[in-house]
């Protein structure tokens, strides 16, 4: 680079290399280069380097002096503002050896290895509309950057500038099934190798569901990693049709039918794990919205002791699931891991002397030794059918995966009332809330004081990045919001929490994995009372809470305290956890 050649001759001026050295990278002689044979090839840094003539440091401030920016040996990566990324391809970047980095002082700081190359900081003032200023950063500091900064998105983001030129053909061609591990398929046609791109990086990264939806000039991918969407790449409009298409012939569905929302399911293999997608397809204003939720497989059924329960809830867990009858609901909105607390309780209690059976829309998981039926509409196999049929086979335990409706619930209760124990689930906000929401349906309050025994609720956080957690002292109005005075939080901590920071290891977001926290409400005669006296579940839940009950945030305080996860999670995902005593 031109530049280059002037700092190596502002380093000869101030002494740091030799008259005959500087000879050979401005104008190397016809009889060789007074480096060392085959050191001529690459930059000049390169060449420098390999010979151990000049330092970062040294090179550093020559380019300084000679191009009059401010220099960056080194890069915080984890500063990155990814936002300014999202518009960047990943091999413009590497093409011009530049990369947007942050705002600092209402100016957006620029890397770029070659200073006077000034076509692509144009690019970035029409694109970005604000004050630039370039800032010197190594070459290969730069690339590595480029390459973190761009790793979640690289796979799906590669496939596109390849085929970004390339006539979009047909998606029906090579369909994967469970016998195809989508990683190792060499399969041409572009649109295959960008979808398989997609689902692969979605199975790295850990994502719970992928959407995909069409706008006016572009699509969005977004991941759900942890609990939270995260947009990954922005393939072009002309992609939409044929992705939809090739995910929809994936799936089994009819991809001429583009007017009614269809639902499907996709087996394949990534890496050489199981992977079982289910796929719904809404009509939208420009095209279909795919979402598609990820279940693997091959992952390993946790234990209800590794879930996050705490002491409390997991002793009281463990005496209502050994009981003989009685209705034990699990509670939380979707997605709340619901589901993995029901086959946890369920593992816990299987055994040659029980016959438990399951009725469920998905079966998510196969549990060895437990019977499983799978809800099919269509046919007309549905909850409340299905349970119909299951108490005709002698059950002992029975587990519904959602109570939908009256008649399910009325034969739910009637099952325990009859001798059995039954597990099930429902969309409420917290524990209490699941005897209004009974009450909701038409059940009578006198059935459902009789028949439930224990009412959980739940919520997935998540768990701060081990590699980057930074501890902090909260403030007065987080202890407030806590429900704490400093007093208190100080005799009951170690005097600080913790905070998400973010690093290469968790991508940046400062979080990796998720725990539960839990509120067990046991309906004992007090309990049973207020339930018969039909009042509302806030009613229920002071005198539980006055009884001993920790609550979703009781809960979530103590994994602050414990350094599992930040205020600002908890806080996130209990904010409508607050009672009043008034």
């Amino acid at each position: 680079m031109r530049f280059e050649r002037q700092v190596a001759a502002r380093l000869y001026t101030k002494g740091l290399i030799s008259k005959e050295v500087a000879e050979g990278l401005l104008a190397p002689p016809a009889d060789g280069p007074a480096l060392e044979e085959g050191a001529a090839q690459g930059s000049v840094r390169e060449r420098l380097a390999r010979q151990r003539l000049v330092s970062d440091a040294q090179w550093a401030e020559a380019v300084a002096e000679v191009v009059g920016v401010r220099v960056a040996p080194q890069l915080d990566v984890d500063r990155i503002q990814l936002e300014y990324t999202q518009a960047l391809k990943v091999s413009y970047a590497k093409e011009n050896r530049i990369l947007p980095l942050w705002e600092e002082g209402g100016r957006l700081l620029v890397g770029v290895a070659d200073p006077l190359n000034m076509g692509p900081m144009s690019a970035f003032a029409r694109l970005f509309r604000l004050p630039l200023e370039p800032v010197y950063v190594p070459e290969q500091v730069l690339i590595d950057a480029v390459n973190k900064v761009f790793d979640r998105r690289a796979a799906a983001a590669q496939v596109i500038d390849e085929i970004d030129q390339e006539q979009v053909v047909s998606a029906d061609a090579g369909i994967n099934d469970i016998d195809i591990d989508i990683i190792d398929t060499d399969d041409e046609a572009p649109i295959i190798r960008l979808v398989n791109a997609i689902l692969s990086q979605a199975i790295k990264e850990r994502a719970s569901d992928i959407h995909i939806e069409p706008f006016e000039r572009h699509i969005s991918v977004r991941f759900r990693v942890d609990g939270v969407l995260n947009e990954v790449i922005q393939p072009p409009r002309r992609f939409h049709a044929s992705v939809s298409s090739r995910i929809k012939i994936m799936a089994g569905l009819d991809i001429a039918e583009k007017r009614i929302p269809q639902d499907g399911r996709i087996k394949l293999k990534v890496a050489g794990k199981e992977i079982d997608i289910r796929l719904s397809t809404l009509p939208t204003a420009h095209g279909e919205r795919l979402v598609m939720r990820i279940l693997d497989k091959t992952s390993v059924l946790k234990d209800l002791g590794h879930i996050g329960m705490g002491a409390q809830a997991l002793v009281g867990m463990n005496e209502l699931i050994t009981r003989s009858y009685g209705i034990i609901l699990v509670t939380g909105p979707t997605g709340s891991g619901k589901t993995t607390t029901l086959y946890a309780s369920l593992a816990k209690i299987n055994s040659p002397t029980r016959n438990i059976i399951t009725v469920e829309d998905p079966v998510e998981y196969q549990l060895p030794g437990i019977g499983q039926t799978q809800v099919n509409d269509r046919v007309g196999l549905t909850f409340a059918a299905g349970l119909r049929s299951i108490l005709r086979q002698d059950p002992d335990v029975v587990m519904i995966g959602e109570i939908r409706d009256r008649e399910t619930a009325e034969i739910a209760i009637q099952a325990s009332l009859t001798g059995h124990l039954v597990f099930s689930t429902l969309h409420t906000n917290d524990s209490a809330g699941a005897v209004t929401r009974l009450v909701d349906m038409g059940i009578e309050p006198f059935l459902i004081s009789s028949s439930v025994i224990g009412m959980m609720a739940q919520r997935l956080v998540r768990t701060l990045c081990p590699a980057c957690k930074e501890p902090v002292v909260p403030t007065d109005l987080e202890l407030q919001q806590l429900s704490y005075t400093r007093e208190r939080f100080l005799a009951e901590s170690q005097g600080y929490v913790y905070q998400a920071r973010g690093c290469a290891e968790c991508m940046g977001n400062g979080y990796r994995g998720r725990t539960g926290i839990y509120e067990l409400l046991h309906v004992d005669d007090e309990i049973r009372g207020l339930i018969m006296a039909n009042v509302d579940s806030n009613t229920i839940k002071k005198r539980a809470i006055l009884k001993g009950m920790m609550t979703l945030r009781d809960d979530g305080t103590r994994k602050i305290f414990a350094g599992e996860t930040s205020i600002s999670e908890i806080l996130r995902v209990t904010q409508d956890d607050l009672l009043s005593f008034d």
